[in-house]
Order: structure tokens, then sequence, then C-alpha cells
């Protein structure tokens, strides 16, 4: 691959790009080249976030402003970072950018909706997730607005949550850059989150689905209480449902982005999901998850022509960092932890 290229497609792509891409966009192309259906998209790459970057840190020192930075001291980084962030918004695109950007939009069709999602070098890995740390514009409109947008997601790797996050875990800031994705939005019927074994108690048999009507950030900020679907990964059967009280939905908005709507008095205890989109969703995690060979986090959206299709797929972290946990610590001779045991047993 030429790593100097601003723009590629996802179905060049793969997780071996992730320094290029981001961990969203390796991702993204990952899913696309095993044949799991995913809204068609391209990457602006972290090549030209660099390019872009380099010319401000020459002149404002961003990125050693950063490193010297203390993660606890919140007033001062809340200060920093919103001047970085306007910095960024604010400065011009180069010509030539733009103008790959708007080539590629066309490709993908002329005023079609798409996400405009941040994709960081460091995010979605097994070691660290930066989920909902960087921003994500949804159902953008024209060139206008994702350039706009893409501006927007650059700025956000200086945003307060995600610069402290990376200063506790001592993430070098020369070597973190920022890669865009533009996908194609689904006007989805109903969104939501699965997870490849379960979130609360880390049972790996089993499949956990969450969903609501419309599209799935009504979940992610919290403002909806999911319907909640528990499914065997052996024998398929749909062993756990909960069926929640939706009383909005996120909506694409005509002019760009999108609206809260109330939902209809008669669907907001139906379940948005039928079983055999249940199944079929289980199914296809259960694809993904043998894909990478680890327990996966998936977002999902079914539109309104009923088709699947997989908006983002990351390792699970919760349970994974727990697995790593030692679950007694060493000792200096074999068997010390059983005679500590049994001498605490004597008190």
């Amino acid at each position: 691959m030429n790593s100097d290229k601003n723009i590629l497609w996802f179905k060049d792509i793969s997780l071996s790009d992730r320094l290029r891409v981001g961990g969203k966009g390796g991702s993204l192309g990952e899913l696309t080249r095993a044949r799991i259906p995913v809204p068609d998209g391209f990457v602006i790459t972290t090549n030209a976030f660099q390019a872009f970057l380099d010319l401000l840190d020459a002149e404002h020192g961003i990125r050693g402003r950063i490193a010297a930075l203390d993660a606890t001291d919140m007033p001062t980084l809340n200060a920093v970072t919103s001047g970085m962030r306007s910095l960024v918004e604010q400065s011009p695109l180069p010509d030539s950018l733009v103008a790959e950007i708007r080539s590629a939009c066309s490709t993908l069709g002329h005023d079609i909706p798409v996400a405009v999602r941040s994709s960081a070098t460091s995010e979605d890995s097994e070691e660290a997730s930066f989920a909902g740390l960087q921003d994500t514009y949804l159902w953008q409109k024209g060139e206008a607005q994702v350039l706009d947008s893409v501006r927007k997601c650059w700025a956000s790797l200086y945003n307060p949550e995600s610069v402290a996050y990376r200063l506790r875990l001592g993430l070098p800031e020369a070597q973190l850059a920022m890669a865009v994705v533009v996908q194609t939005m689904a006007n989805s019927r109903c969104s939501g989150v699965m997870f490849t074994r379960s979130p609360t108690t880390g049972d790996r048999s089993v499949i956990t689905i969450e969903g609501s009507w419309g599209l799935g950030s009504s979940i992610v900020s919290g403002e909806v209480t999911p319907d909640k679907f528990v499914v065997n990964k052996v024998t398929d059967e749909i062993c756990g449902r909960d069926i929640a009280s939706k009383h909005i939905a996120h909506l694409p908005d005509e002019h760009g982005g999108i609206i809260e709507m109330p939902v209809a008095a008669d669907q907001q205890g139906v379940t948005c999901l039928s079983d055999q989109d249940i199944r079929e969703l289980a199914g296809i995690a259960r694809r993904v998850e043998k894909h990478y060979g680890i327990p996966q986090d998936i977002e999902w959206a079914i539109d309104q022509e009923g088709n699947i299709l997989l908006l983002q797929s990351r390792p699970e972290t919760v349970w994974a960092a727990k697995d790593k946990t030692p679950v007694a610590k060493p000792t200096e001779k074999a068997f010390g932890h059983i005679f500590n045991v049994l001498g605490g047993q004597r008190k």
C-alpha cells in the first residue's frame, strides 16, 4: 500500500493498516474483506492528519503542550485542550486534500448521507478502548458538512477525556494520530450493540444483543434503555429477553444531523427485533468472533428494508482485562500461596 495516500477505501484496507487508518477504519476494512455486510465508505488517512497537524504544531507546539499536561489537573487540562480544539476546527484544510475528499464523496454518491467518524490509531485495540472519547457526526449531507466534520473529528483528539485517558496510559503523543472514516449512513429501522460474551458476567457461551428504534446514538448517549436479548451460542436458543419502554428515537434530520423524536405510544413497549432478527444477528456475531478469534463488541443496524449491517466491531476489553489479572500474587516458592491461605485459616 502507498503510505502517502490521503484516501483509502474499505475494500483496500485491513487491521494491519491501523497506523494509516486507525482502529475503526482498520476494523471496517477487515469486516469488508471478510464479506461481513458493512455500509461502503473510505478513510481519510493519518497521513492527511499528520501533514495538517505538523503545520499547526510548528507554530503552536501542540504535541509538546499535551505531553506536559498532568492528567489529574483538570482545570489546566480543560483550558489547554479547549484552545487546541478551536485551533484545529478553525484552520483551513489544504486545497489538495479538499479536492480529494470531494472526489471520494462524489464516488459514494452526490448528497448521500454519511457518518463522519473519528478513528484514532490507538483506539479499539485489545489493550485500550477509546470508544466514546472522540467524536462522530451522523447523517452529514453535502461536501461542506463533511469537510467541517472532518476538522471536528481531528479536533476531538484533544477532548479532555481523551487526553486524560492517554496521559494515564502513558501513550506517547508523538505516536498518536487520527484518521477519519466517512461511511454511508444506514437509514435504521432499529439499531444497537451486541457482545459475543456477556457484558455482565463474562460468560463466553452467550451473545447479548441490545437494540432500540432508530439510530444507535440514542443507546450510546444513555437516553434510551434498550431491549435486551441473550442467545445461547451453541443451541441458538433465545434464553433471555427484556423488552424496555422506548420513549424516544434518534432519526435523520432532512437538513443533516439527527433529531430526537418521540416514539408512538403503541410502539414504545413493542420489541424492536423479531426472533428471526435476533438469530440472524447472533449468527453474524459468531462469524465476526470466529474471524477475529476473540470476543467482540459490535455495533449493528437494520435498515428500512430489513438488511442487517455492521457499523463497527472492536475487541471486548472489560472482561478481557479481568482475564489477564492474576488470581493471586506470585510467591517466592511454589505452593506458597496455598500455605498463605492455610495460615490465614488457622488464625
